[in-house]
């Protein structure tokens, strides 16, 4: 599907999506629980894929108050105010049939080392785009751990094997290709019957994931704790050496029940629309930003940086962002990489450089996210300088004009770009509209409704 977007004002409220993080991890704990019900979920395609894995492993998924048991995930409507899951209690089954995590990188990490408690072979693939992600530093883990864990093609890409069960032990990964590894064996190794140690042989990048994680198994009942070189607990994920997680844990919500909160990643676009194209005297406002563990809610500080007037009621869970003129700043985006697109498009609006460093894995997502906005933004009539591991954007020598570019099949693309075409002159054609379906299934609608001039075919 392409849009076609034309400069706008926008006005009124919107409501920010509940969190794409939050709902894998949590859907997950579900199923390694013996039941739950997860509440305001994001119903999208990579999470229908993760609710996929958690009915192929044993268990069942289905809107709450309607009968359990078959593949609720296609049948649990986008809507949905709670998901009722039914879990396998820890120990997966062997799956009747391949696993497809589709375009979800999440649901691949996750449901890997999940798969590899299972007492028998899983098998796990999805489309072209998530089969050329590198995932062999979480296969080498588990291989450490006494698992089969094998790229079939080897090279660290899908479709991947995985044989169990894993029992637990110590292990060493790299933490700088993505924390997704190690939330995967924080989640599993709960389950184990020894406990899983994690030793980290580089810094850990996107922390504050690894944060959503702690917080979320605390609120399922399990413990994990970050350490630091000695062996001593930490606050948090930021700076730890390794992680340390006790077996024979089980996971159980209070009540029975997980409420997913909002998502920064998604309300980053709303934030940014409302900063370049809010109407003259009037503000965007955004519902369901109650602050969390995200460290993604660094964009209401970002775009106050670079000159937006913005309130945040804390308390209420919502942001107020007026338009301003906007300039420059320089971001390191180690620890929020899905961050990267809407700060690229922030920048070809602002004056000034707009530096974004410490952004080489933002380029192993669904696409080159680096690349792709540095020359998509380039085709709106933006000046960009691309290095390896920083990406600026000139706004000074940019003049953004409607023009077709493409999203990439990345959803975060998308929004970006579209966000970007409500400050360029005419309009803005953006193909592959439709991944938005991703983690903003309503962002068109949603955007439509403050006030954007959108047009889809």
């Amino acid at each position: 599907m392409d849009v076609h977007v034309t400069r706008s004002e926008l006005r009124g409220t919107a409501r920010a999506p509940p969190s794409k993080s939050y709902t894998h991890r949590a859907l997950l704990a579900a199923g390694y629980s013996d039941g739950a019900t997860v509440e305001s979920p994001l119903i999208s395609a990579d999470t229908r894929a993760t609710a996929r894995a958690v009915t192929a492993f044993g268990g069942s998924v289905a809107p709450a108050g309607s009968e359990r048991g078959g593949d609720g995930a296609a049948a649990i409507p986008g809507d949905a105010d709670a998901i009722a899951v039914e879990g396998f209690g820890g120990r997966p089954a062997v799956p009747d049939d391949v696993i497809d995590c589709a375009n979800s990188g999440t649901t691949m990490r996750l449901v890997t080392a999940a798969a590899a408690l299972a007492d028998g072979t899983t098998v796990l693939t999805g489309d072209s785009s998530l089969r050329s992600r590198p995932q062999g530093p979480l296969l080498d883990a588990l291989g450490d751990l006494g698992v089969r864990a094998e790229s079939t093609r080897g090279n660290g890409q899908a479709p991947l094997v995985v044989s169990g069960p894993l029992e637990g032990g110590a292990v060493a990964i790299p933490g700088d290709v993505s924390s997704q590894y190690v939330t995967a064996l924080l989640m599993a190794g709960a389950v184990t019957d020894e406990g899983v140690e994690v030793e980290l042989t580089t810094d850990l990048k996107s922390a504050p994931y690894v944060d959503i994680t702690l917080e979320l198994l605390a609120d399922f009942g399990v413990e994990a704790t970050p350490v630091d070189a000695a062996g001593d607990p930490l606050d948090g994920a930021a700076g730890a050496a390794g992680f340390s997680v006790p077996g024979g844990q089980t996971y159980e919500p209070a009540g029975g029940s997980y409420a997913v909160p909002g998502d920064f990643s998604s309300i980053s676009y709303l934030l940014g629309a409302g900063a370049v194209a809010a109407a003259p005297g009037e503000a965007v406002r955004i519902e369901g930003a109650r602050p969390s563990a995200q460290g993604d809610a660094a964009i209401v500080e970002i775009v106050e940086e670079m000159g937006a007037d913005i309130e945040w009621d804390r308390e209420a869970g919502e942001i107020a962002v007026e338009r301003a003129d906007l300039s420059g700043v320089t971001v390191d985006v180690g620890d929020t990489p899905d961050l990267l697109p809407t700060i690229a498009a922030l920048g070809a609006v602002a004056d000034g450089d707009t530096r974004i460093e410490n952004c080489e894995h933002v380029r192993y997502k669904e696409t080159d996210r680096v690349a792709a906005m540095a020359e998509e933004l380039e085709t709106l009539g933006a000046e960009t300088t691309e290095e390896p591991d920083v990406l600026t954007i000139h706004g000074d020598a940019s003049d953004l004009t409607g023009a077709t570019v493409d999203g990439r099949h990345d959803h975060r693309i998308v929004m970006a770009l579209s966000v970007a075409a409500l400050a360029a002159e005419g309009t803005t054609t953006v193909r592959g509209a439709e991944h938005v379906d991703v983690s903003f299934p309503g962002f068109f609608e949603t955007m439509a409704d403050l006030g954007m001039t959108v047009d889809r075919d």
